[in-house]
């Protein structure tokens, strides 16, 4: 498993699933001349996209990021719609590390796509309980009422499957929730409800720029995916924190990079340093 230690805070990168998504929809209107340069894709023309929750382990707390797809939960169809060919190992993993669901205290949800939060929950004899019994669940308000109240457009990833069983664990922020130095950041773009996490340990920065730069490749404020529902916002957000995590010297790390863990770049956006993913 991949690590980074960051100060006081130590990061594992686990296995939550692979994906593979259209190129197309993942880099929106950029062409693909210009991003296959930057990311592979197959003769399909969808890239590889991991679903790897992190692990941040601090102050004696285990705290999640994101959940994986999960194991068991998709049908064939969505599996091959969505070009699934690897379902979590995330308890494995993390029974490799002498933890257990259990030990996990809090979970943290930049957003609850399906391929963010099918890892919540799993079936026992046929019916949905959480994953993370003993954790809090933390996402922003708004991502969590659009999750039960889906429109037309985001019924297709807001399952009710994913949030039923742990609506009790369930605590919301408006714009931002704080624990020591760890921070989420409501930042809609990606979706209404969308945030970013922020770590900041002493002078070091880690950010998690979740789904606004699901991969290295999508560093350019432009380059957002057909998948926003507010891409404006998205290019927003990007513009006010890559400059910051740039200035900081930060590590920007990924859930969905097939390729990266974390990247360093300089202000002219060459990787001055990175941890590449261990296959």
């Amino acid at each position: 498993m991949d690590t980074l230690q960051f100060g006081q805070i130590r990061l594992t990168w686990l296995s939550g699933g692979v994906t593979n998504l259209d190129g197309g929809a993942m880099f929106g209107v950029v062409p693909k001349p210009l991003w296959e340069r930057k990311y592979e894709c197959n003769e399909k023309n969808q890239i590889e996209l991991r679903t790897d929750p992190i692990l941040i382990q601090w102050d004696g707390k285990n705290i999640l990021i994101e959940s994986g797809i999960g194991k068991g939960k998709l049908t064939d169809k969505q599996k091959r719609n969505f070009g699934v060919v690897e379902e979590s190992h995330l308890e494995e993993d993390l029974l490799a590390l002498g933890l257990k669901p259990e030990d996990i205290d809090i979970v943290l949800m930049t957003h609850l796509h399906f391929d963010h939060a099918c890892g919540l929950t799993k079936l026992v004899n046929g019916k949905y309980v959480s994953v993370f019994p003993k954790a809090r669940i933390i996402a922003s308000s708004i991502e969590w009422n659009e999750m039960k109240n889906p429109n037309i457009r985001s019924i297709n990833t807001y399952w009710k499957e994913n949030w039923q069983a742990i609506e009790t664990q369930v605590e919301t922020f408006e714009n931002d929730w704080e624990l020591g130095p760890i921070k989420l950041i409501h930042t809609g773009g990606h979706s209404d409800g969308h945030s970013i996490l922020l770590l900041e340990d002493g002078q070091e920065t880690i950010i998690h720029m979740a789904d606004l730069m699901p991969t290295h490749a999508h560093k350019p404020a432009l380059w957002v995916m057909a998948y926003d529902d507010y891409p404006m916002n998205s290019i927003k957000a990007k513009q006010d924190w890559i400059p910051y995590g740039l200035s900081k010297n930060a590590w920007f790390i990924f859930y969905h990079d097939a390729i990266y863990r974390a990247v360093k770049w300089d202000e002219q956006g060459t990787i001055t340093d990175s941890i590449i993913r261990h296959k």
